[in-house]
């Protein structure tokens, strides 16, 4: 697993001295990779069948959410907590595989995610601190 065979790298920082790097491995998964303080961790597989490059991005220190679409066209994701990466989650949608995703943060407890519909519109779903919004179509 190495980032010179990476396709759709990402990259997000949740704290100083820290990066976090993922990219999609020849078979689909998602790899992740830290550097902290200095040096690199050995990569990681987070799994999953990837359709499109990831997006991340990180709310609070020591917390993150990465994004994908698979092959069903629905945006999935995983987030690390500060302890542990947990399960792969579908949030649903219609999605354009060969589109990445992107996903963004204005603070603890707020996630937003944009994505390419197959209907070729930009659709909208955002955290609010206990759940996951409805898509919305942003462009109407």
């Amino acid at each position: 697993m190495s980032v010179a065979n990476a396709r759709g790298t990402a990259a997000v920082s949740w704290g100083a001295e820290r990066i976090d790097v993922f990219w999609v491995d020849f078979d689909g998964a998602l790899i992740h990779r830290t550097f902290d303080h200095g040096a690199w961790a050995e990569a990681e597989s987070l799994g999953g069948s990837l359709a499109s490059a990831p997006a991340v991005t990180a709310w609070a220190v020591g917390q993150m959410e990465v994004f994908a679409i698979m092959a069903d066209g629905a945006l999935w994701n995983r987030y690390w907590d500060g302890a542990a990466w947990h399960a792969w989650e579908s949030l649903g949608g219609d999605l354009d595989p060969a589109e990445t995703p992107a996903a963004s943060s204005w603070g603890a407890d707020r996630l937003d995610v944009f994505a390419r519909g197959r209907d070729g519109r930009t659709w909208h779903r955002w955290w609010d601190g206990s759940s996951w919004v409805p898509w919305e179509q942003l462009d109407r």
